[in-house]
């Protein structure tokens, strides 16, 4: 057994969603998800099947990032992995309707973070046995990066 770091690639522009799903018609399934999350949203979904032919099941909307996601798939190498990149939208924008598709069994994160994802490899076989999303953290917000943070969230439009 094998225990290895993947570096996900990706834009600074893009947010990405890592999943565990279990059916062919996964990659179908979150495109109609994600096409009515969000207008003008661009992304790409790569979907490692697990069994039969074992094929990255691709699609999107924008070819830059469903390359960018089926390379992402293909290092990571799990059976079942599900890899979302998105852009013009935020992981917030879509995850209500991700979460409504029944083939999603789990979802690792969701993030615009640097990311890594931690897999384990035994002979033909992947598992992803956690991420490692951003960094570490510093140390606690003070009261004036509280007030901070929810101006910026009404600055934004999510708080009102």
């Amino acid at each position: 057994m094998i225990t290895d770091i993947v570096e996900i690639e990706k834009t600074d522009e893009s947010n990405i969603i890592l999943a565990q799903s279990h059916f062919i018609k996964t990659a179908e399934d979150v495109y109609e998800a994600l096409i009515t999350s969000a207008p003008g949203i661009r992304f790409g979904i790569a979907f490692n099947e697990a069994s039969g032919p074992r094929l990255i099941r691709v699609e999107g909307n924008d070819a830059a990032l469903m390359d960018t996601a089926a390379k992402n798939a293909l290092r990571i190498g799990a059976g079942h992995l599900l890899v979302i990149l998105i852009e013009n939208a935020f992981p917030v924008n879509v995850m209500h309707s991700l979460r409504s598709v029944s083939e999603i069994t789990t979802i690792f994160c969701a993030t615009a973070n640097r990311l890594r994802v931690v897999v384990c490899r035994e002979g033909e076989a992947t598992a992803v046995l956690g991420v490692m999303d951003g960094e570490s953290p510093l140390g606690r917000e003070s009261e004036k990066d509280r007030e901070d943070r929810k101006k910026f969230l009404r600055k934004i439009g999510y708080k009102l």
